[in-house]
C-alpha cells in the first residue's frame, strides 16, 4: 500500500502529513464506508486538534455527520465505535516523536481496518473518486463528552477486579503525557491499586519523555518503582494501545518476555497464536510447549489483525496475539491492542508471584535493535539490496514475509523497512549478548555502507 503502512499513515505534521492530506483521507474513508455517521478522536499531540478539524471537514463534505470525541486512547475509540456501531477516524502517531501525527481507521465493529478495506480507501484516495454532496446535505458535528469514562467502565467489567484488588498492588504508571493520562490512572485506582504516576499530565509536546515506551525513555519509571516500593511499573505510548512493564526491583521487562508470560497463561493445545516476523524464540517455545500453532505475519498491527480475522473465520481459536513492543491482542475480549487491558491482565498474574518471578522463565535472551535513517528512495533501495545480498550468501534460513529475516538456529537477525518512518530497522536476538550485537552490527554496517554509496 502506498498511503497506509503497517499501522495507519503517519508523517511529520504540516510537512508530510498536512491538513489537506488528512482531509483527503477522511473524504476517501467516508466515501468508502458509505455511512451517515463517523466518530473522530485524537491523542494529545499539539497538531491533533488541527488535523481532527481537517478530518471532520472531509467527512462533512461527503455528507457524513461526525461525533467529536476529543482526546481518547485508541482502544477507547474502538470501544465507542463498537458500542455505537459507527466507524472512526483516529488522529494519532502512536509511539512516533512529538512532531509526527497520523491517521488510523477503525471499522464499526471496533477493529482497525483489514488490509483489503484499507486498500479500498487508498484506491479512492489516489483516484480522487470522492463523493461530495450538495451544500444543503453536508454533515454536522456533535461533541461527545463521556467517551473516556465509558471506556474505563467497560474495562472494569472486562477484568478480574476482585483478584487484582486482593493482591493489594502498588502500580507505578507512566502514560507518557499521552491519551492514557486521561484514563489509566483512574482505571488502575478503581481496580483497587495504589497508583503513583510520572509524566501523567496530558501534553502534546511530551516534555517528560518521547512517546515510545522503550528503555532509554523510561528511566523515570524505573526510579519511581524503586522510590515508591511499587510492585510493577507500566508505561504507555502516545495513544495507549501498548503496555510495557518494569518489575518490582525497577528493572525493565522485555516486551517479548511479557508476551510469553501472558501467552502461557492463555494458550492450550489446538489454539493458534499470531505474531510478526520479529517474533522472539520465547513465544515460539511457549506455543510449542502448549501444543499451539504459531503463525507469523509482516510487522504491524494491521497485518496481525488481518490474519487473526482470517483464522477466526476458519474456526480457529486465537486467544492471544501480538508483538514484543507491548502491543498485545486478546481477541476473545476485543481484536484491539489495549494498553490498559494488557496492564490489568498482567496484574492478574501478579496475584500469584512478583513480576520478576512471573517473567523469569522467559529470560536468557538478548534483543538488539538498530535504526538506519534515509532521506531518499534511492538510499532505501540500496540498503534493502544490501540486506538481500547478505541473505543470499548466508547459510541461515531465510524468511522474506517482511524484509529479510535470517535464522541461524541459535540466533536471528532481521532487516526491514519501517512502515511509519523513513528508517530501515535491524533486529537481532540470541542467548549470548555478544552474538546478538555482532549480528545486528554486521547488518547495520552493511546498510550504512550501502546508504553512503548512493
Amino acid at each position: 500500500m502506498k498511503v497506509f503502512g503497517s499501522s495507519g499513515t503517519r508523517g511529520v505534521a504540516n510537512e508530510a502529513l498536512t491538513p489537506t492530506f488528512v482531509l483527503r483521507v477522511a473524504k476517501a474513508a467516508g466515501t468508502a464506508w458509505g455511512v451517515d455517521r463517523v466518530a473522530i478522536a485524537r491523542d494529545t499531540r499539539a497538531t491533533g486538534e488541527m488535523l481532527a478539524d481537517a478530518a471532520a471537514a472531509g467527512l462533512a463534505s461527503v455528507g457524513v455527520d461526525v461525533d467529536r470525541l476529543g482526546v481518547v486512547p485508541t482502544p477507547g475509540v474502538q470501544v465507542y465505535a463498537e458500542s455505537e456501531g459507527v466507524p472512526a477516524v483516529v488522529i494519532t502517531a502512536s509511539h512516533n516523536p512529538p512532531e509526527y501525527n497520523g491517521v488510523k481507521l477503525v471499522g464499526s465493529d471496533g477493529v482497525e481496518l483489514a488490509v483489503s478495506d484499507l486498500e479500498r480507501v487508498e484506491d479512492i484516495f489516489l483516484a480522487e473518486t470522492f463523493e461530495p454532496v450538495e451544500w444543503n446535505a453536508v454533515g454536522t458535528s456533535t461533541r461527545v463528552e463521556d467517551a473516556p469514562g465509558a471506556y474505563v467502565e467497560q474495562l472494569l467489567d472486562a477484568v478480574d477486579r476482585e483478584r487484582i484488588a486482593d493482591a493489594d498492588l502498588t502500580v507505578a504508571l507512566d502514560p507518557g503525557h499521552g491519551a492514557g493520562s486521561l484514563t489509566s490512572p483512574e482505571f488502575f485506582r478503581r481496580l483497587g491499586c495504589r497508583v503513583v504516576t510520572v509524566n501523567a499530565q496530558p501534553d502534546g509536546h511530551f516534555p517528560g519523555r518521547d512517546p515510545e515506551p522503550v528503555p532509554e525513555n523510561l528511566d523515570d519509571l524505573g526510579d519511581l518503582v524503586r522510590a515508591t516500593d511499587a510492585d510493577v511499573g507500566i508505561a504507555h505510548d502516545g495513544d495507549a494501545d501498548r503496555a510495557i512493564f518494569y518489575d518490582e526491583t525497577g528493572e525493565y521487562v522485555e516486551g517479548d518476555a511479557t508476551l510469553a508470560a501472558l501467552a502461557e497463561a492463555e494458550l492450550e493445545a489446538g489454539d493458534t497464536t499470531v505474531s510478526a516476523v520479529n517474533v522472539s524464540q520465547r513465544l515460539v517455545d511457549v506455543a510449542d510447549a502448549a501444543g499451539a500453532t504459531l503463525e507469523l505475519t509482516p510487522i504491524g498491527s494491521t497485518n496481525i489483525i488481518t490474519r487473526v480475522r482470517e483464522l477466526v473465520d476458519e474456526g480457529k481459536h486465537v486467544p492471544i496475539a501480538g508483538e514484543g513492543n507491548g502491543g498485545v491482542f486478546f481477541p476473545d475480549y476485543r481484536l484491539a491492542r489495549d494498553g490498559a487491558y494488557v496492564g490489568a491482565r498482567f496484574l492478574e498474574l501478579l496475584a500469584d508471584a512478583p513480576a520478576s518471578e512471573v517473567v523469569e522463565p522467559y529470560g536468557g535472551y538478548t534483543n538488539v535493535r538498530r535504526n538506519v535513517g534515509y532521506d531518499a528512495e534511492a538510499e532505501r533501495s540500496a540498503m534493502l539490496d544490501a540486506a538481500r545480498e547478505r541473505a543470499e550468501v548466508s547459510d541461515a534460513a531465510l524468511d522474506t514475509k517482511d524484509g529479510f529475516r535470517l535464522d541461524y538456529g541459535d540466533a536471528w537477525v532481521l532487516a526491514r523497512p519501517s512502515g511509519t518512518e523513513p528508517l530501515v530497522r535491524v533486529y537481532a536476538e540470541a542467548r549470548e549478548a555478544a552474538r546478538a550485537n555482532d549480528l545486528a552490527d554486521e547488518m547495520y554496517d552493511a546498510l550504512v555502507e550501502a546508504r553512503e554509496s548512493v
